[in-house]
């Protein structure tokens, strides 16, 4: 692990993306609470928070931090969901492996949720979209 204790903590936040690609029927079963599994956006929702929380167990040599608030977001388009993970702290190190993680979870949790309705579902798009605090300043991804 690289050795952070020298640093000193500040605010810092990271936002990450993705997508989950399905057909118009499942995003309308999902949109319209019709899954057999329950309310997806609000179980993926929790997915998301929960593993924000539980990244070190997960990523090896990624620091354990204190997560002081996570935002998961969802839009829902024709044929895909558009999922946005938020995480915020005052650490010594950045939260964009928390972020990526929580996105990537909710939107692992959606395709559990919506498989036996639709296998060809596809996950995409995972990316760190803005970072701020640290050393090294604000990073905002260009479109």
């Amino acid at each position: 692990m690289v050795d952070v204790t020298p640093k000193e903590p500040t605010h810092r936040r990271a936002v990450a993306r993705c997508k989950v690609f399905m057909t118009p029927e499942t995003t309308a079963a999902i949109a319209n609470r019709e899954v057999k599994k329950g309310d997806v956006l609000a179980v993926a929702r929790v997915a998301g928070i929960q593993a924000s929380k539980r990244t070190a167990e997960m990523i090896p040599l990624c620091h354990p931090l204190l997560v002081g608030a996570v935002y998961i977001n969802f839009e829902i388009g024709d044929d895909h969901i558009a999922v946005e993970a938020q995480v915020d702290t005052i650490d010594r190190t950045g939260v964009e492996m928390e972020a990526l993680h929580a996105c990537s979870v909710a939107a692992l949790t959606i395709y559990d949720m919506c498989k036996s309705a639709d296998r060809a579902m596809v996950i995409g798009d995972l990316t760190l979209w803005e970072k701020s605090g640290g050393r090294q300043g604000t990073y905002r991804r260009e479109v």
